[in-house]
């Protein structure tokens, strides 16, 4: 890490990705982002696009970061897309928090390309929810983008 760096990302790889003190197989950067594959894939092809300054979620990145990381994980998901690697799908995943499986504390987008039987299956038991209790929850969030105006 530079000697500026914040402690918070003292010790992150993916700003030691970012800052190229780090190894990674990257595919697209700029001064905003970089791009690179996941070590630990789905499918051949899953790659990650990480905003350069350190950022631990969604709530920790500025809108223009935020629009520029999801405009590049476009540009990826096109470019995976139109490779030979000949995906049949693909996955745009954020996993926002501990609880949403996110295990590396660094903000990042996944692209991850799909193939019939990769074996990578998302599953839920989720059942309908009550129409009342859909429009609570619609308020409750109605009035949380209204307190942050």
């Amino acid at each position: 890490m530079t000697q500026n760096a914040t402690p918070a990302a003292q010790g992150c790889i993916f700003c030691a990705i970012a800052a190229r003190q780090a190894e990674a197989s990257v595919v697209y950067e700029d001064e905003t982002v970089v791009a690179f594959m996941d070590l630990n894939p789905v499918a051949p092809g899953h790659l990650l696009v990480v905003p350069r300054v350190h950022a631990v979620g969604l709530e920790d990145l500025d809108r223009a970061t935020s629009a520029h990381v999801w405009s590049v994980g476009h540009d990826m998901a096109r470019a995976l897309r139109r490779s030979t690697m000949r995906c049949e799908g693909i996955n745009v995943l954020l996993c926002d928090g501990e609880v949403a499986f996110q295990t590396v504390f660094h903000f990042h987008l996944h692209v991850i390309p799909r193939y019939a039987g990769d074996g990578w299956a998302l599953m839920h038991d989720a059942t309908e929810r009550k129409r009342s209790l859909l429009d609570s929850d619609a308020q409750a969030i109605k009035d949380a983008i209204a307190a942050a105006d």
